[in-house]
């Protein structure tokens, strides 16, 4: 099939985001659901010169996995790869693995003592995805991305609303770092989703309603862009009360989140800063770089913010439409960026 916008995706994910060079050696892993991605991956890796080789999680044992499979791990240890794409389905209770899998391979690699590889996180990729957000301009993103960063990274306070209802502070500690995920990913170590473009860190307090339209996790693919929008109540940061006009989205959801300790707890604050999204698709790892915010319950990556605690789930939540102040100063009017902020390029 002539698909040029699909080939577009690829293309920019292994030669704009990971800047694959022949010296490379590229690692996808992948699954049954999205095989045509991986093994497209796969081939444009090999078409820019480097060694490339995929393997299905399939191949490695029963899902979901919980845990990082043995093999996988000799795998990664024999192969040592400088770029690794994780291009597979997001299935209840894997995160545990996905974030696992994280560790393991800068255990594999410090202990070999050699250089991290540069990783692009694609988590329930679709081939829709690879149409539209990744056939962005990540100059463009790389730049925006950078510029949201500076009029956040010393926030103190940051405030949402939205015409569904969201209304939210989130307060910060300055000790905790901000992360522009910008999508070129081209240094020894770096990570990052793909699609990009948002810029977090783990709010130090969350207080307000949250009215969302998108759940992450296995909740996407589960239910997409959701018929009735679910509204979140969260007091201190902690996830106070769950209600939806289908009660049983709710209960599901607050029911995962207490699944885990500190589940409730807020461990996300982010603004997207993709501008080629102009709409929702139902699937969180593109809906989250939506020019706006989302926060995140549970895991506040803290080898990356800097936050001193865990959790075994990290389930993001989407509203739309946002109205954003940073330190009482407007930075984004009904979800788009004010012409300020988008000025001086």
């Amino acid at each position: 099939m002539n698909d040029e916008k699909f080939q577009l995706g690829i293309k920019n994910a292994v030669q704009v985001c990971m800047n694959v060079q022949p010296e490379d050696r590229v690692l996808i892993i992948t699954d049954e659901k999205t095989e045509r991605i991986g093994s497209a991956l796969t081939s444009e890796s090999a078409s820019a010169g480097a060694e490339a080789r995929s393997v299905k999680l399939e191949e490695l044992g029963s899902r979901p996995m919980t845990e990082v499979p043995e093999s996988l791990s000799e795998i990664i240890s024999e192969f040592l790869p400088t770029v690794t794409f994780y291009a597979a389905d997001s299935l209840e209770g894997e995160v545990k693995m996905r974030m696992a899998l994280t560790a393991k391979i800068r255990e594999i690699f410090n202990s070999q003592k050699q250089p991290l590889p540069r990783h692009g996180h694609m988590v329930g990729i679709t081939n829709q995805l690879i149409r539209e957000g990744m056939t962005a301009d990540y100059q463009e993103i790389n730049y925006l991305t950078y510029k949201i960063y500076d009029l956040v990274h010393g926030a103190k306070e940051i405030k949402v609303t939205a015409p569904k209802g969201t209304d939210i502070t989130a307060q910060f500690n300055p000790d905790y770092r901000w992360v522009p995920c910008h999508g070129l990913y081209h240094q020894p170590g770096d990570w990052g989703n793909l699609p990009e473009g948002e810029v977090f860190t783990c709010p130090w307090k969350l207080d307000g309603v949250l009215v969302v339209d998108v759940l992450g996790d296995f909740f996407s693919p589960k239910y997409g862009v959701l018929e009735n929008p679910v509204t979140i109540k969260v007091q201190d940061s902690q996830v106070a009360e769950v209600t939806c006009q289908d009660q049983k989205i709710a209960d599901e959801f607050l029911a995962y989140l207490n699944s885990a300790p500190n589940g409730l707890r807020a461990g996300e604050f982010a603004i997207g800063t993709n501008t080629s999204v102009k709409r929702l698709s139902g699937n969180l790892l593109q809906d989250e770089k939506i020019p706006g915010i989302h926060v995140a319950f549970g895991n506040p990556i803290g080898y990356q913010t800097g936050a001193d605690w865990m959790s075994d789930v990290h389930v993001d939540v989407v509203p739309v439409q946002c109205t954003i102040s940073v330190d009482g100063k407007t930075i984004m009017e009904d979800g788009i960026f004010i012409d300020e902020v988008l000025a001086d390029r």
